[in-house]
């Protein structure tokens, strides 16, 4: 197999397509963390301050999933074909509920009502918290692999098969991460009361991530494949020590000044998605 720089191209590619989906939840993801906590806002001022934090950086960042599934296509044609072909409804689903986001971030100041913008407020928040679940359910399937036949063809059903029990733990887990993520981002952009009320909540979506990364990391090493790569592979070996410390380190971090805590909020997510 060629190589260069002494690795061959297929890991070339998986370190490339990792890259832009690890560029992906860094910059989208306190964006969905922040939407995640939108309700839990006053109806007005709060929520407009919140909308504001993530005003200048909430769009386009989809570009870096489109990059890497431009990657998936030159690096691996045939998981491309079939991963696209298999998980079709979810894919629309994350289409559908991005779109609705947009929407609701752009036309919710467009009327002043309190029932057009609360209405809005709910699309946004809903939507910011079922992404996650849903890019989290993908990354489960990917990596518990997906039923296939001696022909490679797909052989499961359109959505249902996608929710087993490690594919809802994985998204409920990127759902409490972004969350952590995007209120960490939010504590920089904020002050006062809001300020105060953001960090204790915080504390909770840090505890419950805790509690489902533990189960996450107990049912990945009872799959016999997923445990086999990890003993099998120097590099898969040190990265959960790694892991581990950059989790346990947010505590830390969210009691430190402002610099710190942007540093994390920029670098948390990538850890924990590379597993």
């Amino acid at each position: 197999m060629e190589t260069f720089l002494g690795i061959d191209y297929p890991t070339w590619w998986f370190i490339i397509i990792g890259f832009l989906i690890t560029g992906y939840a860094i910059l989208d993801g306190f964006d969905f963390g922040a939407g995640a906590w939108h309700l839990f806002f006053d109806k007005k001022k709060e929520r407009r301050v919140a909308l504001n934090a993530i005003g200048p950086v909430w769009d386009g960042n989809e570009a870096w999933l489109v990059i890497g599934g431009a990657g998936i296509f030159a690096g691996f044609p045939l998981m491309y074909a079939e991963l696209f072909s298999a998980m079709n409804t979810p894919f629309m689903l994350f289409l559908t509920f991005i779109i609705f986001r947009a929407v609701a971030i752009e036309v919710r100041g467009k009327e002043d009502s309190d029932r057009w913008r609360n209405t809005w407020d709910t699309v946004y928040s809903v939507c910011s918290i079922v992404l996650p679940v849903l890019l989290g359910v993908v990354i489960a399937n990917v990596l518990q692999g997906l039923p296939l036949d001696e022909n490679f063809q797909y052989t499961g059903g359109a959505l249902f098969t996608f929710l087993t029990p490690y594919a809802l733990l994985v998204g409920v887990m990127t759902l409490l991460l972004f969350m952590v993520h995007g209120g960490l981002y939010l504590l920089l952009k904020t002050h006062g009361d809001m300020h105060h009320r953001i960090e204790k909540r915080i504390n909770y979506a840090y505890l419950g991530f805790l509690v489902v990364f533990t189960a996450v990391a107990i049912y990945s090493m009872l799959t016999p494949h997923l445990a086999e790569n990890i003993a099998n592979s120097t590099a898969l070996k040190v990265f959960p020590a790694l892991l581990l410390l950059s989790i346990l380190s947010v505590a830390f971090f969210m009691r430190k000044k402002t610099i710190k805590r942007l540093l994390w909020v920029l670098f948390s997510p990538s850890f924990s998605l590379w597993w």
